[in-house]
């Protein structure tokens, strides 16, 4: 039968191990704990303030998205505003411009029926005088056949002159 046999160690072996587990300790608590546990402390606020800023950029670009919604609404309520002032202008221009049109087309039809009725009582005068021209004429030609004789001038003559008296 085999006995287990435990390895104990001899007292100088675990006394020499205490000695040197402790200088370890104390060079590595005086050197490398504190600088370690420095930097990790260091890289634990980091990482807070990288998170708490990220929570802050975060907040700020929500509220950066609803400015821009309310700029973009308010933009789309300008645009709508000036394009309907824009038809109203429009439209009191166009009629504008209709009564105009309409105020000088009538002026032009006004202008033309009295150019019109200026031409027509001068062709009526025209006519007038042509036929009274004519009417001597002819009265002229008549009388002159008719009054060939003295005797008939004389005649008629003194009834034209009776039935011209002064009055």
């Amino acid at each position: 039968m085999v006995l287990a046999t435990f390895v104990t160690p001899d007292y100088g072996t675990i006394f020499w191990m205490v000695i040197i587990f402790g200088i370890a300790l104390f060079i590595l608590g005086k050197f490398a704990w504190k600088p370690i546990i420095k930097a990790l402390k260091e890289r634990e606020n980091s990482i807070a303030e990288a998170l708490s800023s990220s929570e802050k950029v975060k907040e700020e670009m929500i509220k950066l998205k609803d400015s821009n919604e309310k700029v973009m609404a308010e933009a789309r309520q300008e645009k709508e505003n000036i394009l309907n002032e824009a038809k109203k202008i429009k439209e009191q221009i166009v009629g504008e411009a209709r009564e105009e049109a309409q105020k000088e087309g009538k002026k032009i039809i006004e202008s033309a029926r009295q150019q019109i009725k200026t031409e027509k009582q001068a062709a009526i005068s025209d006519i007038k005088e042509g036929i009274n021209e004519l009417s001597i004429k002819i009265a002229e030609k008549i009388i002159r056949k008719e009054l060939k004789d003295k005797e008939d001038q004389k005649a008629m003559i003194n009834e034209l002159l009776k039935e011209v008296k002064l009055k």
